[in-house]
């Protein structure tokens, strides 16, 4: 018994499988290039907003210490 519960579970997983298969091969694809292409443009006109490259002010810095660090 415990053979064919097995069994039908492998059948309903490759079932899952063939159908998101399905599902992905019907996807509308892009080329990379465009995709590169609109990535870049997207990176360059949010450039002036982006923290990893502006970086924050300290005051705005929600992770800054709130004390220094003193040792006796």
């Amino acid at each position: 018994m415990s053979g064919k519960v097995c069994s039908s579970n492998s059948v309903v997983q490759a079932r899952r499988v063939v159908e998101q298969l399905r599902v992905e091969a019907t996807m509308e694809r892009i080329k990379v290039s465009l995709a590169v292409a609109e990535l870049v443009q997207y990176c360059q006109n949010h450039r002036r907003s982006d923290p990893l490259l502006t970086g924050i002010a300290a005051n705005a810095n929600p992770f800054k210490d709130k004390k220094t660090c003193v040792l006796l």
